[in-house]
């Protein structure tokens, strides 16, 4: 790992300041450099040292082939629809570059979107826009740091241009860093509160009025499941993802009018590059990584008894995103497994 690793919007963490903090993990992720532990950025717990060190031992005694489930949790491939509901429609997603909102920018691409994607890692930002046009898809990457508004409103600007408009916004980009309330500096706290919840407001403000212009849209905004359970060391993270609940409530009614429906995905823990980075699992055997993956959702998801996929997360936002849902606005959809409810 290098000090090149995105953040969940696809950010560089040697663009920011390196606070430190608890590494966790969790819905969407955002791991620092393994080897440095001045970098905290991730975003909910995932793998405690023991389940790392009982799963790495266990898939290694088992061998080196890939580790496959034989308890019914393999999860599923999930296929484009098909569908093509979003043909002829232009697609904005923050933090795209990693983990859910690259799956949702490859999803978006399929049915037919034409996706403008923007993150601070040019490198991975450069790979996803390459992937979605081999696909035979269409794709503009553009760096763009969403705490800082002549950027954001430059990337969003730049994507209507291109493409002609704008009738599709998934507000995605985010980081958390986790210690006790009382031991955040105030920049450590405004990083975290500016990129989650400031980095969203200024997403709609400059997207917004390409929505009214186009005569309405949608927009969709990853919160957390930390706003329907959290725990220690989370107040940044937790206050900055109910911030995004209340403010998708407002906007939905400031917006209808204008026919702009907004709404809140909520993802558990996601199974991703980056989650596996944070468990300092990267330089391990994929069958280390899988073991552990599925112990890990074992031990802690009740239900399915594994963690989600992007991609299973992803087809989530193009749901409260597509044209299905004429009626929903002002709402969220909590995609955890049933684990926010558990006792």
């Amino acid at each position: 790992m290098t000090d090149t690793q995105p953040r969940a919007d696809g950010s560089d963490p040697t663009d920011s300041p390196q606070p430190e903090g608890r590494r966790t993990l969790g819905d969407q992720h955002a791991p620092g450099d393994q080897r440095t532990p001045a970098k905290r950025y991730t975003r909910r717990r995932l793998l405690t040292t023991g389940v790392v060190t009982a799963g790495a031992a266990a898939a290694l005694g088992a061998g080196a082939g890939a580790f496959v489930a034989d308890d019914g949790t393999t999860p599923p491939v999930i296929q484009p629809s098909g569908r093509r509901r979003f043909a002829g429609k232009v697609v904005i997603v923050t933090g795209a570059t990693s983990g859910i909102g690259r799956a949702a920018a490859r999803q978006f691409a399929a049915e037919g979107g034409k996706v403008g994607f923007c993150g601070r890692r040019e490198t991975l930002g450069a790979e996803v826009e390459r992937e979605i046009r081999a696909a035979g898809g269409e794709a503009t990457y553009i760096r763009a740091d969403v705490r800082d508004e002549a950027q954001v409103r430059a990337f969003v600007d730049q994507v209507a241009q291109k493409y002609g408009g704008l009738d599709v916004c998934f507000n995605n980009a985010g980081i958390t860093l986790q210690k006790p309330l009382h031991e955040y500096t105030a920049q450590e706290w405004d990083d975290v509160v500016g990129t989650n919840l400031r980095g969203t407001f200024l997403s709609m403000k400059y997207q917004v009025p390409h929505l009214i212009r186009r005569g309405g849209g949608t927009v969709v905004i990853t919160s957390s499941s930390n706003v329907h359970t959290t725990s220690e060391s989370k107040a940044a993270y937790t206050a900055s993802k109910h911030g995004l609940l209340g403010l998708a409530n407002c906007a939905a009614f400031d917006y209808a009018k204008y026919n702009i429906r907004v709404n809140t995905l909520i993802p558990g823990t996601t199974n991703t590059e980056l989650v596996r980075g944070v468990a300092n699992a990267l330089d391990l055997p994929d069958a280390v990584w899988d073991r552990m993956a599925a112990i890990w959702g074992r031990d802690n998801v009740p239900t399915l008894r594994r963690m989600a996929t992007p991609d299973e997360i992803a087809v989530g936002a193009l749901a409260l995103a597509s044209p299905d849902f004429t009626y929903l606005t002002g709402n969220s959809l909590t995609l955890d497994a049933g684990g926010s409810f558990h006792a």
